[in-house]
């Protein structure tokens, strides 16, 4: 080192000496300073003595990059995102199910997380279902206890009660939308998901068939249609429901029910926010197509309801149903885009536990 005195602050050049090996340096007879410590001043205002080392340690979770043409000083670069400290010079992505530690020394298995009964997204359906339910079961109820009057006769009540079971069991799948994953409830999923609107559609589908056969055949002759009998509409709406079951069950056949975690679903920019979600292995598309059915039933009873609604006010069912079909056409209509438009499976069940209700 060299001092000048020609300034009232006395200044000093400190050399670097050249590395031999990375982290160490040759040692010198040097001579010793011959200004006291407290006077020399540092850069900053620094009051301690520098450190003379090139690149200090990197701490857990950086990597080191080495300058080019100095071996025994480099850069600390953090390890980002889904990234881990590998070793001292390299960081490696986390398997798919795994994020990295707090450290970012290692990996560690991301939590999963499902549809809580508490959570906004099933407090509002189940309340919805709830109402249904009650009200399903008092309607129900009623045209048990007034069973063999003319009104209940005359409205069709084989139907109305195959009516009233599809309502029930399109309230009841609110519960398995909501209830954790496993084999056996992700089975009742498939079964129930659309078997209730099923149900409900081919009722209403073999009424107006019905009111339209009876009054088509009234134009041509005084002869009644055939297949009108209570046993006779029955048999047509199990016939009906029938083909969903034979679909649901060829669809246990070629794809068996199971569980899985999805990853892509949470998987935040922030790893420590990443949840996987349990959930049971329906897509999106498979549950398009087991309503897809119902949707066809749906849209043959608007057609027949279309067909009818000019009929005497004595068979004042048509209007009702006519107008009940409109409206669920229009539903189904801002359903559908809205369903596949949604991201989380949240917000998804909920949209297919509402639709149902």
């Amino acid at each position: 080192m060299s001092s000048s005195d020609s300034t009232a602050v006395r200044c000093f050049t400190i050399s670097v000496l050249p590395p031999i090996q990375p982290g160490y340096c040759e040692e010198e007879e040097m001579s010793p300073l011959s200004e006291p410590m407290e006077d020399l001043q540092w850069p900053q205002g620094e009051q301690d003595i520098p450190s003379s080392v090139c690149s200090l340690p990197c701490r857990a979770g950086e990597r080191k990059k080495v300058v080019k043409g100095m071996p025994c000083c480099w850069h600390c670069e953090p390890c980002d995102g889904y990234q881990y400290q590998s070793d001292e010079f390299s960081c490696k992505l986390c398997a798919y199910n795994m994020r990295p530690s707090t450290n970012r020394t290692s990996c560690q298995p991301i939590p999963i997380i499902k549809l809580e009964w508490h959570s906004p997204w099933a407090v509002i359906p189940v309340f919805l279902a709830m109402l249904g339910i009650i009200a399903t079961i008092f309607v129900m109820a009623t045209f048990i206890r007034y069973n063999d009057t003319p009104i209940v006769r005359a409205s069709g009540r084989e139907l109305s009660y195959v009516l009233l079971t599809g309502i029930f069991l399109c309230y009841i799948i609110t519960f398995l939308m909501i209830a954790k994953p496993d084999v056996g409830v992700c089975s009742f999923r498939r079964i129930f998901l659309g078997l209730g609107m099923c149900i409900s559609y081919a009722a209403l589908l073999t009424k107006t068939n019905r009111i339209y056969r009876i009054f088509e055949q009234g134009k041509k002759s005084v002869t009644a249609p055939r297949l009108i009998s209570p046993t006779s509409q029955l048999v047509i709406t199990f016939s009906l429901i029938s083909v969903q079951l034979l679909g649901v069950l060829i669809w246990f056949g070629v794809d068996p029910p199971n569980t899985i975690n999805d990853f892509d679903e949470q998987r935040t920019i922030n790893p420590d926010l990443a949840r996987g979600v349990l959930k049971c292995d329906i897509t999106d598309l498979q549950i398009i197509c087991s309503l897809g059915y119902s949707i066809l039933l749906m849209v043959t009873c608007t057609v027949y309801a279309i067909k009818t609604r000019g009929v005497p006010e004595n068979f004042n069912e048509a209007k009702p149903i006519g107008f009940t079909m409109y409206t669920t056409c229009i539903v189904w209509l801002a359903f559908i885009p809205i369903f596949f438009g949604t991201a989380q499976s949240a917000e998804k069940m909920m949209i297919l536990q509402i639709e149902g209700v």
